[in-house]
């Protein structure tokens, strides 16, 4: 596994932020991953000296800008979820792909969690079970980036 440069962080993070922010239409809507929050916590588990909480933190805030939806629920939700991803990052190295997979389906589950409680409080209706599809694609977008990067494991010998 090369260690991981500034410029491919921000390659990344770039088109992450592409990806979210296309006009996307029909099912597309209700199962789209959350792009940037995928890579953001790719990157912060992996290279945690070059994406941290301050990063996951701005790619929160972009989204809500984007997205006109409450400002700074995307934000805390992204940095509370890099924090937990930081607050491990010691530990996760030691974990198979398996469990890391399991690790940040819990993570995701949590940011969606935090938005919903955040839209639930501005009055928002609950928008039942389908909330949570993009858990499930965005455990995908997981999976791809371990394919083109590497796991953020440790190296097999």
């Amino acid at each position: 596994m090369r260690p991981a440069n500034l410029t491919t962080v921000l390659l990344t993070l770039i088109v992450a932020l592409t990806f979210q922010l296309y006009p996307w239409s029909g099912q597309g809507v209700i199962l789209r991953p959350d792009f940037l929050l995928v890579i953001t916590l790719y990157w912060v588990v992996r290279a945690p000296h070059l994406c941290n909480v301050g990063v996951a933190w701005f790619a929160g805030l972009i989204v809500d800008l984007s997205t006109g939806s409450l400002l700074g629920q995307h934000a805390l939700a992204f940095g509370f979820t890099a924090f937990l991803a930081l607050l491990y990052q010691r530990r996760l190295v030691l974990f198979n792909r398996f469990q890391l997979s399991i690790y940040v389906l819990a993570l995701l589950v949590c940011e969606r969690v935090i938005v919903l409680v955040l839209k639930l409080f501005a009055d928002n209706e609950n928008p039942g079970l389908s909330y949570f599809w993009p858990v499930l694609t965005s455990i995908l977008l997981w999976q791809f980036m371990v394919m083109m990067f590497g796991a953020p494991t440790r190296p097999r010998h």
